[in-house]
């Protein structure tokens, strides 16, 4: 087998602060940190050294995985400055659908409206701050189930109950705070920086180069695309940070010869990580993407989405064999993911080394994710 190891190029990233502190301005989000946990958050970062080369370079120490303020200035950093992967858009196929989630403190909701337009929202009411939904299905407006303020699928405030007697109240100024969308391939994209909020002409054709770099037509050549059909969602609550799911590379394996090649996987192999918590796995007649996302500091949610190609859809055997196959390997992965982290947290352990004729991958993430921290 021919094993071919590129790490991508780094992404574009927003990483430009803002702090807008308008009361009349429901849709600026605070974006600065605290100076205090900022300040401690810096110090854990610089404890990392990517000029060191990866023969001498010493891990990230065990503080990046564990304390509760580096979680937090990651947050900030990393997930809510340029675009992240939340879902695919068969779950907005037709219009109407809906799908909703949660990222760090972000609760948000993607929906298609009648004229076929995709818009996403913070889900949260603006009345008294309920959330709207939760999972996914259809509806023509967001009803709220506290005080029943209704909005439109553009996120317009319909309804407004209990708001007799109110002074200065404008209907048209508490609409749903808007987040920016877009689609590449099957997959949905919010990005939650404010100067993207602020831009309403956003050239959507520009996601691909901004969210997959150089290597958006690398993943269409090798059968990422829209062609694909979705066969399931399976979730697992992790006890470990979300660094400690990764994979940090694009890769491709070709070999083996037809008779011998596994069915599930086939003789062709393309494995790409999306920095900072995406990865995308294409094998044989399958697709399935790996989506990492933080609910702590020692703790993640791993969401997998499965696709097929459209010939394999209804033989049933197969797929029931393929998922079986599949949630062994992840039990497997499971219990090393939290070991480690069981490991990270004794007082035994603060850095370690990489091997580096087998983890430049690693050190890759880990260095993009320090420049990401520290600008």
């Amino acid at each position: 087998m021919t094993l071919l190891l590129k790490p991508i190029t780094r992404l574009s990233l927003f990483q430009t602060h803002f702090q807008i502190n308008n009361n009349n301005n429901p849709r600026a989000r605070e974006t600065s940190v605290s100076c205090s946990w900022s300040h401690g958050a810096h110090k854990i970062v610089r404890e990392f050294d990517p000029k060191i080369p990866i023969e001498k370079a010493i891990t990230p120490p065990s503080s990046w995985y564990t304390d509760p303020s580096f979680y937090a200035f990651e947050l900030d950093r990393v997930f809510y400055r340029g675009w992240q992967a939340v879902g695919y858009t068969e779950q907005i196929q037709e219009p109407r659908d809906f799908f909703s989630g949660r990222l760090g403190n972000v609760e948000f909701v993607v929906c298609r409206d009648d004229n076929g337009k995709i818009a996403a929202f913070h889900n949260v009411c603006r009345h008294h701050a309920s959330l709207l939904v939760s999972g996914s299905g259809k509806t023509s407006c967001f009803t709220c189930p506290y005080h029943g303020w209704t909005y439109g699928l553009n996120g317009e405030l319909r309804k407004a109950t209990r708001i007799s007697g109110i002074e200065d109240f404008s209907i048209n100024d508490f609409g749903l705070v808007p987040i920016k969308v877009a689609t590449w391939g099957p997959f949905v994209i919010l990005n939650m920086d404010n100067e993207i909020l602020q831009k309403d002409n956003i050239d959507t054709d520009n996601v691909a180069s901004e969210w997959l770099g150089s290597s958006s037509e690398l993943f269409s050549l090798n059968g990422v695309d829209t062609t694909l059909t979705y066969v399931c969602r399976r979730e697992y609550i992790i006890e470990c940070n979300w660094k400690i799911f990764e994979k940090v590379s694009i890769q491709s394996a070709e070999g083996g010869s037809k008779e011998k090649e596994d069915d599930r996987l086939g003789s062709k192999a393309f494995y790409a990580f999306i920095y900072p918590n995406f990865m995308i796995n294409r094998y044989g007649p399958w697709m399935d993407t790996n989506l990492a996302i933080p609910l702590g500091p020692r703790k993640c949610l791993v969401v997998f989405d499965y696709f097929l190609e459209a010939s394999f859809k209804d033989d049933k055997a197969f797929i029931e064999r393929s998922l079986a196959d599949s949630e062994k390997v992840q039990m497997e992965d499971i219990r090393l993911c939290e070991g480690v982290q069981k490991g990270i947290e004794s007082p035994a352990y603060s850095t370690g080394r990489y091997a580096p004729n087998v983890e430049k991958a690693m050190h890759h993430f880990h260095c993009l994710l320090y420049d990401n921290l520290i600008n």
